[in-house]
């Protein structure tokens, strides 16, 4: 969400400096390479050469850089631990770097998503107690502090950082106000709200929203199997309804960086208040079980034909978590190929967007002909839409197939 929105900024004008502590990532802002499929490096290089004027972006791992910068947003990873309860050791470091630069008037805005309560429970005490007098610093004089969750889609152009409109809470009223004031600038409509948590809250509805609508069409997917009725007939004949109806499509689970985790966090939240969010945890098992059917309804297919998932050829087609991106994070298709892998199977796979993946220890690379693959296959398994594949071909040419984007 970093490099997106520093784009955007320097559009509007405003010089930008990112601060990463990868180097590799530095540098190749620096030489204007894009590591961002939403962002082509034709584009970075017009904000990252000399000739950008007031817009430059560069970047630097040295948050001495912060010394300079009127704004400080923070944008770093927010993952779960292995016990599914927030990891939030990125912020606090990301605090902490901004804390020891803090100066007078400077805005520090969050974006990454969090638990609500983050933003005051969590950096507020951290700025306080930062900068360089002797006096702890007051919020809404000395510094400025608010929430506004990021709202990206990777792979859409319909819908981008400038045009999607803001959600910004401050911890003061004077917070919101300069937060407002700094992304009314780039972005086209801000929607204000009553606090940081709110804005922190209005995130998590958001992605649980998605995350309960996916489980929900994932398990009515499961009912039309059970039943001998094709999901896709009900789903699309369900969409004809001009009100009361959202559309969701069933699939091998769910992926992202935010859906099958962000949910969780609220979940958290709410059991140190002694509540059970029950919808997020049925979701969530929900979810997480989908590819394990899909691996079930290879082996059936494999059985069809009197063949064993233990040394069959499979390749599965598209491993992003979702169509025409290079984002494999959290994707269900990587679980399919391990549970495959742990079969027995030999495995290969084939995506236009992520040349090579890692995954419990297992280390891929995509196959460079795709038809030759598709000949060698005793099953495919498409688990990614990808625009780029000519799918009539792929249905003709292979000899067993799996279609987790249809129930077969």
């Amino acid at each position: 969400m970093g490099l997106p929105l520093a784009v955007a900024f320097a559009k509007s004008g405003f010089p930008v400096i990112g601060v990463d502590v990868d180097p590799g990532k530095v540098e190749a802002i620096n030489r204007g390479d894009s590591y961002i499929s939403d962002i082509s490096a034709e584009e970075l290089r017009k904000w990252t050469t000399a000739s950008a004027g007031p817009g430059r972006i560069w970047a630097t791992t040295d948050y001495a850089a912060l010394n300079e910068a009127d704004v400080a947003i923070i944008c770093v990873p927010t993952p779960l631990n292995k016990t599914r309860d927030p990891d939030v050791r990125y912020l606090l470091a990301a605090g902490e770097s901004v804390a020891a630069h803090l100066h007078p008037g400077m805005l520090v805005v969050l974006e990454s998503t969090t638990y609500p309560g983050t933003t005051e429970e969590l950096l507020l005490p951290m700025l306080e107690e930062g900068g360089s007098g002797e006096e702890p610093c007051r919020v809404g004089e000395d510094f400025f502090l608010a929430f506004s969750p990021e709202r990206i889609d990777p792979g859409r152009t319909d819908w981008t950082v400038e045009n999607t409109p803001k959600v910004v809470g401050g911890v003061t009223p004077d917070c919101l106000e300069a937060a407002s004031a700094l992304y009314g600038q780039a972005i086209e409509r801000i929607v204000p709200v009553s606090s940081p948590a709110a804005a922190e809250m209005t995130k998590l509805l958001e992605n649980t929203f998605r995350a309960v609508n996916i489980a929900l069409v994932n398990e009515v997917a499961l009912m039309c199997d059970k039943l001998g009725l094709d999901v896709w007939e009900i789903v699309e004949a369900a969409a004809t309804k001009p009100y009361g109806f959202m559309k969701f499509t069933p699939g091998p689970g769910v992926g992202g960086h935010c859906i099958p985790l962000d949910p969780h966090y609220l979940s958290w939240k709410l059991k140190t208040l002694n509540y059970n969010a029950r919808f997020i945890q049925l979701a969530g098992e929900i979810n997480s079980d989908m590819p394990r059917y899909w691996v079930e309804k290879v082996q059936d297919a494999l059985n069809e034909v009197e063949k064993a998932v233990k040394g069959s050829r499979i390749l599965v087609l598209g491993v992003a978590y979702k169509k025409d991106i290079d984002d494999v994070r959290e994707s269900p298709a990587l679980d399919i190929i391990a549970l495959l892998h742990e079969k027995g199977a030999h495995i290969r796979y084939h995506d236009p967007h992520v040349s090579s993946f890692s995954y419990n220890g297992l280390k891929f690379t995509s196959v460079d002909d795709l038809d030759a693959a598709l000949e060698e296959a005793d099953c495919v398994v498409i688990a990614t839409d990808h625009t780029a594949y000519d799918w009539p071909h792929i249905a003709k040419t292979a000899s067993l197939l799996v279609d987790t984007r249809h129930v077969l």
